[in-house]
């Protein structure tokens, strides 16, 4: 009889300590972005716009609401999970690897139904839309399918500044908000093809780049898609958030074309992290570029 009370008392202690362990993992998962400038809410305090207010979105201590909703979410977004924003429907000025006769590869435009995660950024850092443009507000009866326009539920952008003006949603600290605009050549282009071409579902390995300045590729098979990556994590030959993610997107025909590894804003930021510009990795000794480029 001592000896099983003493096991069930082990077994008790196990279980607390394993819930503990639990929690923990689950509060720093929560503390990553509840502590940067992707805390949109009212709890925000890394010195980024603050939600302030009475209005619809306004006045909320939530943090994924401003991108994720659980229920009447865009379908028409099929790259971002439950995404609760609309995508402008913009055509951008894409990176031109025409005029150069060293960069190889197409670029295909950002879009929602593309398999452009890219747009999901865009529909905040391209200044058309305000951030707290949500098609499901907090609470109940906050579904509005124009997400309260394109000037949001609280405030409106000011695209001569890159802030904010404080009709409901205030720049904390004073700061700036990236603003990318819908021209996009003077940024590491998106929606361009890893290496320039040549792999895809077919060819699968880095054999045939056609640029050989690139370091190799990582492929698998998950839920039945072909999916590529370049490791840089510290879980060589698995995916995890601090590889560098390629995304498939269908470059249409043509030798080497079809769906293939396409390198987006998500391959190099991490919308839920806490390092510094939502970076995978530390960029010390220019690591994020060196991951990819073999130079």
């Amino acid at each position: 009889m001592r000896r099983l009370q003493i096991c069930r008392s082990l077994i008790g202690i196990a279980k607390v300590a394993g819930l503990a362990a639990l929690l923990a993992v689950s509060g720093q998962a929560l503390a990553q972005i509840a502590g940067t400038k992707h805390n949109l809410g009212s709890t925000g305090t890394a010195g980024n716009n603050r939600v302030t207010g009475t209005t619809a979105a306004t006045g909320t201590d939530e943090i994924c609401v401003f991108c994720h909703t659980p229920h009447a979410s865009n379908t028409a977004m099929t790259s971002a999970p439950l995404w609760n924003k609309n995508v402008p429907a913009t055509t951008y000025q894409v990176y031109d690897t025409t005029v150069s006769s060293t960069i190889d590869g197409n670029v295909l435009q950002p879009g929602a139904g593309t398999g452009s995660v890219s747009v999901a950024c865009l529909s905040c850092h391209d200044g058309t839309q305000a951030m707290d443009n949500i098609i499901n507000a907090p609470g109940s009866g906050g579904y509005d399918v124009t997400g309260g326009g394109a000037n949001g539920r609280g405030y409106t952008w000011d695209t001569s500044t890159g802030r904010v003006n404080t009709d409901g949603f205030l720049l904390n600290g004073g700061g700036f908000i990236a603003n990318l605009s819908t021209d996009l050549r003077n940024d590491h282009p998106v929606g361009i093809q890893y290496c320039g071409g040549g792999v895809n579902t077919t060819t699968q390995t880095t054999a045939t780049c056609r640029d050989g300045d690139f370091n190799a590729l990582t492929t698998a098979v998950i839920n039945s898609q072909r999916v590529w990556w370049v490791d840089s994590g510290t879980n060589a030959g698995n995916r995890d958030k601090h590889d560098m993610v390629l995304y498939s997107r269908d470059f249409g025909a043509g030798a080497g074309n079809g769906v293939g590894p396409s390198v987006e804003c998500a391959s190099c930021h991490d919308p839920h992290s806490s390092n510094t510009t939502f970076l995978r990795i530390a960029n010390t000794g220019s690591a994020v570029c060196l991951a990819c480029h073999n130079k």
